[in-house]
């Protein structure tokens, strides 16, 4: 009985494992993806869901809301962090489902066979760049820059600025990165094939934007 209790936790603690692994050798572990077995869904969704929080956590601090989240005098420093998590789960599950949802269909729409869970998983799992830099990048941002990186008028600008900018930019190349050899490894598809199906999948929110933006 305790056996069986203690399977589920060590799978889960394993796709922590595995989404550091990813870092450096992702092939080997988007492959594990290719199991839609009910346990193995299972054992993964939690820490995948986790991953892509800490991944949006990430982006929501970097989003121009928050870099001028001070300005208001009603928000106070210790609140920050409360928002930032709140924004980053709102966000991830916004990524996850719909994100996820239409990296499902662009693949459909090329051909592709699996799940819409799966389609989730490949997302979550190319994230994990971006969980990192919360916890490596944004420490030091934060330690530079203190409370002037959350307002305008500080002393977060300038070369020192454009260089951090430049490096989140780097973690966010290597989550789409990520994401491409995860479409193509769980496929078995051609690199084209798999730049097609995220190029696809990018192009309603990148009109959404565009149109926000006019």
């Amino acid at each position: 009985m305790s056996t069986d209790l203690a399977q589920p936790s060590l799978a889960d603690r394993s796709w922590w494992v595995r989404a550091a692994l990813a870092l450096v050798a992702p092939r080997a572990v988007f492959v594990d993806l290719r199991d839609e077995s009910e346990d193995a869904v299972e054992a993964r969704q939690e820490p995948l869901f986790a991953i892509a929080t800490l991944a949006a956590i990430a982006v929501v601090l970097a989003s121009p809301t928050f870099r001028r989240m001070l300005n208001d005098g009603a928000v106070s420093l210790v609140l920050i962090p409360v928002l930032a998590f709140i924004a980053g789960i709102l966000y991830a599950a916004a990524i996850y489902w719909i994100g996820g949802g239409l990296l499902f269909g662009a693949a459909r729409r090329l051909g592709g066979e699996g799940s819409y869970g799966r389609s989730r998983h490949v997302l979550a799992l190319a994230s994990t760049p971006l969980a990192v830099a919360l916890v490596t990048f944004w420490p030091i941002r934060i330690a530079v820059y203190g409370e002037d990186l959350f307002r305008t008028g500080g002393m977060d600008y300038g070369r020192g600025d454009a260089i951090f900018g430049g490096v989140f930019l780097g973690f966010v190349a290597w989550s789409l990165w990520l994401l491409l050899v995860g479409v193509r490894t769980v496929h078995g598809w051609t690199w084209g094939r798999s730049l097609g199906a995220v190029a696809l999948a990018a192009a309603f929110p990148v009109l959404i934007a565009l149109a926000t933006s006019l």
